[in-house]
């Protein structure tokens, strides 16, 4: 599949709740794996501004029959994860914030490496 045809897709956890929607693919420049996919979740629906969140590639599969990612986060749980603006994007290839961002979804880099 082409990342383009992803942008957009939406994202849901376990309980068939709306998380949001993929807004960017990002790619791990050093092994050419995708690592994160930069969700969307929020906006002036929720009362307050849109927060993006970079989501290990590996945390969230594809449902191919109902066309959506599936995450297996509680929203209260996401609603706390760590997350970013869409003005202030963080360094991701800062290996602290990668570990911090690995460390929340329990997931390991792309690079196969655990966690700091």
């Amino acid at each position: 599949m082409g990342a383009k045809t992803l942008i957009g897709n939406d994202v849901y956890n376990k309980e068939s709740l709306d998380l949001g929607d993929i807004k960017e693919i990002m790619l791990d420049m050093r092994t050419g794996r995708v690592s994160y996919a930069v969700l969307s979740f929020g906006g002036f629906f929720m009362g307050m501004g849109e927060k993006l969140f970079a989501v290990p590639w590996g945390a969230m599969t594809l449902d191919t029959d109902k066309k959506c990612f599936v995450l297996d986060v509680k929203r209260e749980k996401l609603e706390n994860a760590p997350g970013f603006d869409p003005k202030h994007w963080p360094d991701m290839a800062d290996e602290k914030w990668e570990a911090s961002i690995h460390s929340f979804y329990g997931t390991r880099p792309s690079n196969g490496q655990a966690p700091l």
